[in-house]
């Protein structure tokens, strides 16, 4: 406003109107309606005006609003549909009732509508086992990033024995894509067999933030395995502390300085692993060195078993988008079991138990085409598997 009173003040006093828009910034046209306004209105019309207008096209009176904002009250189980059929019965023919939508907008706006929850699960630690004899608990984890002379990054995935603090694997990666992880893991089962428990944080790709359960398709191959997931809390890192305490004696010796490539650093790597398994004593072992305490899992790595459902009405193929289908309706189930057989079993009419190996996922409604998640099984009460 300001700004508007001093253009109409030197106007006033008798300056030029193209010489005061052009000091001030503005077109002529503009300079003109600002000075009509002064003259319409005095100072009132200097000021800033609401863009807001007078009435809105489809606003609802307010008596309807307050009519179905008494319905819903008076019904508080009724959805939208109900209410509008129910408006339609008891109201004059010459009052317009309001699409169904806009009546479930009404209640929202007064708090009358419960919303649903979201659907993902928040990510959460599971039980950890103790781990006491070789091969009953791995760790894995990713040590961060760091670049190498070529101006290229480095991502060391890492894989440590728990109770013997063997280091089974340290391949230098140029990314945390899943393929990559999944080729470190086949080559490291091949040549060690399987561990009873794998134990990470929960990152990609050893979870997923948007599958269910946070189940990613790395994690859904360890339990086609026969290997159980254990995932620490975040922001808990000291529930994986062994293997970060590995991390900085990696990151001390093997990455200052980093090699010029990734070939270099991985020979760099290779050198830490001879020395950290076959010469550094442990003060935890005794001063062993891990190679003296470690043996290769009796497991051997032999394919995917493939799973049965005895008790299940059928066995299902999850589709390569993530979806189960059942009696021609499609139902979201997770992308990470693409591929995957499910077990599915009537429990009630329309309503069918989803089992994933020895884990209930969930119930599947037919009708609504929804599943509704279980507890999450890989929780408090997951189990270790045979």
């Amino acid at each position: 406003m300001d700004e508007r009173m001093r253009f109409v003040i030197r106007l006033k006093d008798g300056e030029s109107l193209a010489s005061l828009c052009r000091e001030f910034g503005i077109s002529r046209k503009t300079g003109y309606k600002i000075f009509e306004r002064y003259e319409q209105c005095g100072l009132e019309g200097l000021s800033d005006r609401t863009r807001r207008p007078f009435r809105y096209a489809n606003q609802l009176p307010e008596p309807v609003e307050a009519v179905i904002v008494a319905a819903k009250r008076d019904k508080p189980n009724w959805g939208a549909r109900k209410i509008r059929e129910r408006l339609l019965r008891r109201l004059p023919h010459a009052i317009k009732v309001p699409a169904a939508s806009t009546i479930h907008a009404v209640l929202d706006r007064h708090g009358l509508v419960a919303r649903a929850k979201r659907s993902r699960t928040p990510a959460e630690g599971t039980p950890l086992s103790e781990g006491l004899h070789p091969n009953d608990l791995w760790a894995t984890d990713y040590k961060g990033e760091f670049q190498l002379g070529d101006q290229r990054y480095c991502y060391p995935l890492t894989v440590t024995d728990h109770a013997s603090r063997y280091l089974l694997l340290c391949e230098a990666l140029e990314s945390t894509r899943e393929e990559l992880a999944f080729r470190a893991f086949e080559r490291l089962f091949r040549e060690r067999g399987l561990p009873r428990a794998i134990r990470s944080d929960n990152g990609v790709p050893f979870a997923s933030p948007h599958g269910l359960f946070q189940l990613s398709k790395l994690s859904v191959w360890w339990l086609r395995l026969g290997i159980s997931i254990e995932r620490i809390r975040p922001g808990h890192p000291q529930q994986n502390g062994r293997h970060e305490r590995m991390h900085l004696t990696l990151k001390k010796e093997a990455t200052r300085p980093a090699g010029r490539n990734i070939l270099q650093q991985q020979a760099k790597f290779d050198d830490f692993v001879e020395e950290f398994n076959r010469e550094r004593p442990h003060e935890a072992l005794a001063m062993r060195c891990p190679a003296e305490v470690y043996v290769a899992s009796p497991r051997p790595y032999v394919g995917i078993p493939e799973p049965h459902y005895p008790f299940h009405d059928r066995t299902v193929v999850v589709t390569s988008c993530g979806r189960l289908c059942l009696y021609r309706k499609k139902i979201n189930l997770s992308k990470s079991l693409a591929g995957q057989a499910v077990g599915v079993k009537e429990v009630d009419q329309g309503i069918w138990l989803v089992s994933f190996m020895d884990y209930d996922l969930g119930y599947v409604d037919l009708d609504e085409r929804t599943l509704q998640p279980l507890q999450n099984p890989f929780g408090p009460k997951v189990l270790p598997m045979s």
